[in-house]
């Protein structure tokens, strides 16, 4: 799948679901965690184009020079500012923290490394950042209910994912609560 002509690495109801978010909540700001091939981060961005303002902080530990490329040189590059780190580096939280510090509208997007530590470490560091009113989507929490695939080997799977990471997380934070419009969706 592509999103306006560059790879997005995402469900088709997972994109229908983050537009349909991105365009009710209207946030000044959108932080996201993994940009792959670019088509996510694009995503957002031109929600923000057609609503008429916003950005969108990507950060990734590996930022390859022809995604950068294909991203910097889209028609919606001036909404989006790129990051390469680790997201869970604290100078990098530091970095995107006093982008968001001042800004109403703070929605956060976490599709990075799948792992439950990795996650956890993420919610913890940008959880605080998103506003009232605004989404901390985590992506990639189906990880949980597919079984570990032997032909593709991954640090993560059930019990070490970011459903098991999100329920840590909200057992200690209650002002997040699913949404229950968009889980019964997906």
């Amino acid at each position: 799948w592509t999103w306006l002509g560059l790879p997005i690495i995402q469900m088709p109801p997972d994109v229908l679901a983050t537009q349909e978010i991105i365009w009710d909540r209207r946030p000044q700001l959108i932080i996201e965690t993994g940009i792959a091939r670019g088509g996510s981060v694009v995503l957002s961005a031109s929600i923000l184009q057609l609503i008429g303002e916003g950005r969108v902080i990507a950060v990734d530990i590996d930022i390859r020079p022809h995604n950068r490329d294909a991203i910097e040189d889209h028609p919606v590059a001036g909404r989006i500012e790129l990051i390469e780190g680790s997201s869970i580096d604290a100078a990098v939280v530091a970095q995107v923290a006093e982008v968001a510090d001042g800004v109403e509208r703070v929605m956060v997007i976490l599709d990075s490394n799948h792992t439950h530590e990795h996650v956890l470490a993420e919610l913890e560091a940008y959880g605080p950042l998103v506003t009232p009113g605004q989404f901390l989507i985590v992506a990639d929490t189906a990880i949980e209910h597919i079984p570990v695939q032997s032909h593709r080997p991954r640090p993560w799977g059930p019990g070490n994912s970011p459903a098991s990471a999100l329920a840590d997380y909200s057992r200690r934070h209650p002002r997040f609560v699913p949404d229950e419009y968009y889980n019964s969706k997906l």
